[in-house]
């Protein structure tokens, strides 16, 4: 087995390059004809793209986070390499937060956190409740795991047909106005695409139970924010709690600040300390993988876009 030959870029990193070597890859300059690439910049996609006109012998790719919708909009992705995201490395971390999210409105926290009096006693109890959740990849595999002690029925929508383990039943895109009435958490831990950009609009939280409450840990353009807005406003919902927003950082001032049925984390989801030591743990097991001759995991569909 000959060691492959990878690069970091933009710029080294000791857990990358530590995670190259573990793997039993070698570290080298993209000037010095790299087999491939693990590249650590979620934003920077020129710089990316530059470095493979550098490099054009790169076979495989890393990209460093789940989703790769700036690479697919950039137009990199094609079937001359083999790229690999960081799809799953986080979901245990980002599942954890959907579930903090939606128990946070179910009981009101937001609103106990600030008060100042007894108040008006309310909440409501996710057990033997129904929950949708958008995506059937990582993410929504370990939230179903973890809402199963609530005795939860769980539907997932995706893009495929295939059943995903512990949901009561999976069904296709073109169902979703079907399962959103009657949920009390409508969950989104979906990929962007062009498909799935504002796939959450005023007929879909217009469908949606005024006890539901919407949590997206996904991408903030996957709801039209100015129809979650009057949702919020109209209380034709219960309540939304975002991860993610759109636009993203949420400027100051936006109407979103001031509805106290709206909780918003400013993308920590996943934090940098908790994403290093992940991402870390799939470049090695990639650079093996590799190294083999393995398929690896991952694996990107530049026809899809993730």
């Amino acid at each position: 087995m000959v060691a492959p030959r990878v690069a970091v870029g933009p710029r080294a990193s000791a857990f990358a390059t530590d995670a190259v070597v573990a793997g039993g890859g070698s570290v080298v300059e993209v000037s010095d004809a790299p087999d491939a690439l693990v590249w650590l910049d979620p934003v920077d996609v020129s710089g990316l793209a530059g470095r493979l006109e550098e490099a054009p012998g790169v076979r495989w790719v890393q990209l460093p986070f789940a989703g790769v919708e700036r690479v697919a909009g950039f137009g990199l992705l094609d079937r001359d390499r083999i790229w690999t995201c960081a799809k799953g490395s986080y979901a245990e971390p980002v599942a954890e937060h959907a579930l903090a999210l939606g128990l946070a409105g179910l009981r009101h926290l937001p609103t106990r956190v600030a008060a100042r009096s007894w108040g008006v006693p309310a909440g409501t109890s996710l057990f033997d409740q129904r929950v949708t959740i958008l995506g059937g990849g990582g993410i929504a595999g370990v939230l179903v795991d973890l809402l199963a002690p609530f005795r939860v029925e769980v539907t997932v929508v995706r893009r495929r047909s295939e059943p995903l383990p512990g949901a009561a039943r999976t069904v296709p895109v073109s169902e979703l106005a079907d399962v959103l009435p009657g949920s009390l958490l409508v969950v989104l831990a979906l990929a962007l695409t062009p498909d799935t950009t504002g796939i959450i609009g005023a007929p879909e939280l217009a469908l949606m139970d005024p006890s539901s409450w919407l949590v997206n840990v996904a991408r903030g353009r996957h709801v039209d924010t100015g129809a979650l807005v009057n949702a919020l406003q109209d209380r034709s919902i219960a309540g939304a709690a975002l991860d993610v927003t759109d636009p993203e950082p949420l400027p100051d001032g936006h109407p979103l600040w001031d509805l106290s049925n709206c909780i918003i984390t400013p993308h920590t989801a996943d934090t940098i300390e908790m994403v290093v030591p992940l991402l870390a743990e799939r470049i090695r097991t990639n650079v093996s993988l590799f190294a083999a001759g393995e398929t690896l995991i991952g694996l990107v569909d530049p026809e899809a876009g993730y």
